[in-house]
């Protein structure tokens, strides 16, 4: 395990001509290693020290394999260190486990719903996104969305982006509630989900042009 950082270490160091300093496939490639050998060593000792560090992390906890509930404690461990997009969304799109156990997942998220911290809302939000929208969650799901926390911007764009996703799959209930008096989001919000959904490719533009008209 300790080769496996140190060599991350090196490479961000020394190469400077990707944005991260090491490239997603290649951080995702070492994830897979470490995931398919002691991955606790890693999430019991990493120290979050750069920016690929953290990517890595969330990586390793999506492709671990181990008791949900085991999983879902690193998972807790590692929100409060969640401070970026890319670090959140990472660590939410990979959690694929959920899929597997969705209402002992679900019930976890609960504690974050209310959360006033920006990057607790956008995790439940993209895990949201990411692994419930289907016919038995998705009433659900916009119940949840409608009460999140979006003072700020990264809680903001969690929600819009996943009212975008349940317009491209369940357009009927998404152009319903958006309509409704029981939408409670915020003039912000609300509006960067109209956005998200204009320029989403997913959407025909019959909706959008429905959409458009919906802006506050």
């Amino acid at each position: 395990m300790k080769m496996y950082i140190d060599d991350i270490r090196h490479k961000i160091k020394n190469i400077k001509t990707t944005t991260f300093g090491i490239s997603i496939p290649e951080l995702k490639k070492f994830a897979k290693q470490i995931a398919s050998e002691d991955y606790r060593e890693l999430l019991d000792n990493n120290r979050f020290e750069t920016f690929e560090l953290k990517l890595l992390h969330a990586f390793v906890l999506g492709y671990a394999k181990d008791d949900i509930e085991v999983l879902l404690k690193y998972f807790e461990y590692f929100v409060p260190y969640v401070d970026d997009w890319a670090i959140n969304d990472a660590l939410c799109q990979s959690f694929k486990i959920t899929r597997k156990y969705p209402e002992i997942v679900w019930n976890f998220l609960r504690q974050y719903q209310n959360s006033e911290k920006e990057f607790e809302s956008r995790v439940v939000s993209v895990m949201m996104l990411s692994h419930y929208l289907t016919d038995e969650y998705i009433l659900k799901v916009v119940g949840v969305l409608d009460k999140i926390n979006a003072d700020r911007y990264y809680a903001q764009m969690g929600i819009a982006w996943a009212i975008a996703t349940i317009m491209a799959k369940y357009p009927a209930i998404c152009l319903e509630y958006l309509q409704s008096k029981e939408c409670h989001l915020n003039k912000n919000t609300y509006n960067k989900a109209i956005r998200k959904i204009t320029e989403s490719l997913r959407i025909s533009n019959e909706i959008k042009e429905i959409s458009k008209r919906l802006k506050r």
